[in-house]
C-alpha cells in the first residue's frame, strides 16, 4: 500500500467526531478551551435545547453543551450527575448498516432508526447501559 493510500484509508472508516461535555456555564468555560488550551471555536447550531460551542481538536470536536430549557437531555444530565462527559460521537460510513449491526449484537438502541442531529448530519444515540455505561451518537459523515 503506498503512504497515500495509506492515508486516505485512515480518513474513511469510524473515528471520533466529537466529544460533548455537558456544562452549567459556556461563558464560564470557553475561554479556558479557547485561550488556555489553544482550540479554536467552530460555529455550531443549537440542538435537543442545549447551546454548543464547538472547539476544533485536530480533526474532531469538543462540543461544550449548556442546557436551554429545564427539560432538555442537558439540563437532565447536569441535574443527576453535575458537569462532565455526556457522550462521544462516532461517525460512521453507513449508519443503516451500523444500527442494523447493533440490533444483530443484541446492543439496545435509543434511536432505532436515523433522525437529523445538529447541522442537518442523522444520528442515532446508542444507550449506555450496552456500551459499558458511555452514551454512544453515530453520525454519517
Amino acid at each position: 500500500m503506498t503512504s497515500a493510500a495509506m492515508t486516505e484509508s485512515l480518513r474513511r472508516g469510524t473515528r471520533i467526531a466529537h466529544i460533548g461535555i455537558a456544562v452549567r456555564d459556556l461563558d464560564e468555560l470557553v475561554p479556558f478551551y479557547r485561550e488556555v488550551l489553544g482550540l479554536p471555536e467552530v460555529p455550531l447550531d443549537d440542538a435537543d435545547g442545549a447551546a454548543i460551542a464547538g472547539l476544533a481538536a485536530g480533526d474532531s470536536l469538543v462540543e461544550l453543551l449548556e442546557a436551554r430549557t429545564d427539560d432538555s437531555p442537558i439540563a437532565k444530565f447536569v441535574a443527576k450527575r453535575g458537569p462532565g462527559i455526556h457522550h462521544v460521537c462516532f461517525n460512521v460510513d453507513d449508519l443503516d448498516g451500523t444500527l442494523e449491526k447493533c440490533r444483530a449484537a443484541g446492543v439496545r438502541l435509543i434511536d432505532e432508526t436515523p433522525r437529523l442531529g445538529a447541522e442537518g448530519k442523522r444520528i442515532a444515540f446508542l444507550h449506555p447501559s450496552a456500551t459499558g455505561g458511555v452514551l454512544i451518537e453515530l453520525s454519517e459523515y
